[in-house]
């Protein structure tokens, strides 16, 4: 059996401090969004005793990613003058955010962020972390219609990984769609082209969608660094027309 330390038994996990990022999520959300991120290992990760249950027995590196983002949740929540309660786990696996709170989530090798709002100041958001490396070709193909293969290859050549960064302006689209329908939406059914002028992106979904209140299009920003691609979508709260009378 292998020892246990103090700091994992109150929920901590001891790893170095973490690093500051080239690049930052927060540069990419409204005023409204409180949001925290975390380049490698940080002292003060830790899972409350309601996730670790919620989690359950996981490999490592998954208890780190699950615990890493619900220490970013925390920070977030609190700098948004909320208290810092627990995460839990959805249905479909998505964070459970406490009432009147839309965010979310993400992490991939060596990051992880999170961004929260209130209820009454965004109808939904989705980020996302992803390396900078090129997708391989049989996934660009799988998440890409011809159109937008093609609009890829025409973005300027250098040193951004375009098929990353549409990768991860879907995951980001996905990830505030959801929340909004609670339904299934594929990486073909939204087609998401690109502006590398300004760092923008818009999706549009490409079927008609049954709920009218959902959003058909969503627009959104990205970051790239050497080493990671961030992106981020944000919905507005549908606001009722004002009669004059």
């Amino acid at each position: 059996m292998t020892s246990v330390t103090r700091d994992e038994r109150r929920g901590a996990m001891p790893w170095p401090s973490s690093r500051k990022p080239a690049v930052s999520i927060v540069g990419l959300l409204p005023a409204v969004v409180s949001a925290a991120q975390m380049v490698g290992r940080d002292s003060e990760v830790r899972l409350l005793p309601e996730e670790a249950e919620a989690l359950g027995r996981v490999a490592e590196h998954r208890k780190w990613e699950f615990a890493a983002g619900r220490t970013c949740a925390r920070r977030a929540l609190r700098a948004l003058g909320r208290p810092a309660s627990p995460i839990l786990i959805g249905t479909h696996r998505e964070p459970v955010w406490p009432r009147g709170i839309v965010g979310s989530i993400t992490h991939c090798h060596g990051y992880c962020a999170a961004a929260v709002a209130l209820e009454q100041d965004l109808a939904a958001m989705g980020i996302d972390g992803e390396p900078h490396d090129p997708l391989p070709a049989d996934v660009l193909e799988a998440i890409t219609n011809h159109a937008e293969l093609a609009a890829v290859g025409d973005l300027p050549r250098g040193r951004v990984h375009w098929d990353r960064v549409l990768f991860s302006a879907k995951e980001s689209i996905y990830k505030a769609w959801f929340p909004l329908t609670r339904k299934w939406l594929d990486f073909t059914d939204v087609f998401v082209t690109v502006d590398s002028s300004d760092g923008t992106f818009h999706g549009r979904l490409l079927e008609p969608v049954i709920d009218t209140t959902a959003p058909t299009g969503f627009d959104g920003r990205f970051a790239v660094c050497a080493d990671l691609v961030l992106t981020a979508v944000t919905v507005e709260c549908s606001r009722p027309s004002v009669i004059e009378g």
